[in-house]
């Protein structure tokens, strides 16, 4: 643990939501432990992440276990969250806090996944993690005291602002944003206009510093995906669920800045 850091932190993912975390531990003066599933994740985290001799990568889950908060961030499929979840947890000490980065599934739910709720809440930060202020916490009613103190103190330790929300599907911030989102890449599919075009509209017109089909592209089409049928889960009305264009950006692999492609075309480099 880094010197006056409040947390020896464990990380379950190798994504770009797991390394900017981490990134954040490190710049604040935090250790690391972070696991990932393949030897091939592993070096990838290593290459991505500024260090400093801070940083543990694994492929053993067992090394979380000197971890006193443990973040689950890996990709947004319930099922994997869910597994995942519980085998953090197994290699946890008791007291420590377990939570997830899911940006639309219920915390509740998931709390109930991992056979602790006591000790677990919902860290929703957002890409790119290191600009990014803002963490949406989200506590099951299980929730011990004490937990929200230590919560919100290491959200402020890695330099963040966190906002407690309720535990509904998008929380505050995705509820919100997604259906304008969505708005956007149908207006696309209806009148054939160009993904530039209507960016310029929303960033000349509005002042938005980023246009809806490019913020798409730094979120990644796949979680947009998966944030809009959380989001809707409960109806079969076409009309709220993700845009058929989306589908088949994901169905093609054309996954936003991550992929190199989305609605705009990346360098690699």
């Amino acid at each position: 643990m880094g010197s006056g850091f409040p947390e020896r932190v464990g990380i379950a993912g190798s994504g770009t939501i797991a390394c900017g975390l981490a990134g954040c531990v490190i710049a604040a003066g935090g250790a690391v432990i972070l696991w990932a599933r393949s030897g091939a994740s592993a070096q990838r985290a290593r290459g991505t992440i500024a260090e400093e001799g801070r940083l543990t990568v694994t492929t053993d889950l067992a090394d979380l276990s000197a971890a006193t908060l443990a973040v689950e961030a890996v990709a947004e499929e319930p099922d994997l969250k869910r597994d995942i979840l519980g085998s953090v947890r197994q290699a946890l000490p008791p007291e420590a806090l377990l939570s997830t980065t899911t940006s639309s599934l219920s915390v509740s739910g998931l709390a109930t996944a991992s056979g602790d709720s006591a000790h677990f809440f919902g860290l929703h930060v957002f890409n790119p993690v290191s600009r990014m202020r803002l963490v949406e916490l989200c506590f099951p009613d299980e929730a011990e005291d004490g937990l929200r103190a230590r919560a919100n103190a290491f959200c402020e330790a890695i330099g963040k602002t966190p906002v407690e929300v309720p535990d509904e599907p998008g929380f505050v911030v995705n509820r919100l944003l997604f259906p304008y989102l969505f708005d956007a890449v149908r207006l696309l599919e209806r009148t054939g206009m160009e993904p530039e075009q209507v960016d310029a509209c929303m960033t000349l017109g509005a002042s938005h510093p980023m246009g809806p089909l490019e913020l798409l592209d730094l979120v990644g089409i796949d979680v947009a995906d998966a944030i809009g049928e959380a989001l809707h889960a409960d109806t079969a009305d076409p009309a709220h669920r993700p845009p058929g264009r989306i589908k088949e950006l994901v169905k093609d692999g054309r996954l936003g800045r991550k992929a190199g492609r989305g609605f705009y075309r990346y360098s690699c480099s």
